[in-house]
């Protein structure tokens, strides 16, 4: 059984949804044909911070935002926005990644529901880490873990 979120939407249960490191992510993106990465952080960190490049991949990465700046409120749209980037041909696995990992943590358990409540059959892995990762001593992110750190692909506009 899922909680509700600070407005109100029902989220299931997050640890039904397993973390993948940064690098068994770029693994299963790189051999899994039919993967993809879901960013689902706001416009602003696309922008500003970078994203994943899967160039080399040659998978399909979709930037949906799941929670709207400044606000934070809950894209209530963001379960149809990431099919809709999908059209009718899902892969059979997303990667869900955020900032550090909890977003993405959450997005994944929504989208893996309402999959399931559709009747399709979607792997849906979090990002352990996200794109930047995890506060390091000094309260900053980019030294501790994430995609970044890792030495992955990305680029910045």
């Amino acid at each position: 059984m899922g909680t509700r979120s600070g407005d109100g939407m029902q989220v299931p249960d997050a640890r039904i949804i397993a973390d993948i490191s940064p690098e068994l992510a770029w693994r299963e993106l790189a051999s899994n044909p039919e993967s993809a990465l879901v960013d689902v952080r706001t416009r602003a960190e696309w922008s500003f911070v970078g994203c994943a490049d899967l160039t080399e991949t040659g998978r399909r990465q979709a930037f949906v935002e799941w929670r709207h700046f400044p606000q934070l409120d809950v894209n209530p749209r963001f379960v149809d926005d990431v099919a809709d980037r999908f059209g009718s041909d899902w892969p059979d696995t997303l990667i869900f990644i955020c900032r550090s990992g909890v977003r993405s943590r959450e997005a994944a358990g929504v989208f893996s529901q309402a999959a399931s409540d559709r009747g399709r059959m979607v792997r849906c892995l979090n990002l352990a880490g996200g794109f930047e990762g995890d506060l390091d001593e000094e309260s900053r992110r980019g030294a501790v873990n994430g995609w970044k750190v890792k030495g992955l692909p990305w680029k910045q506009s």
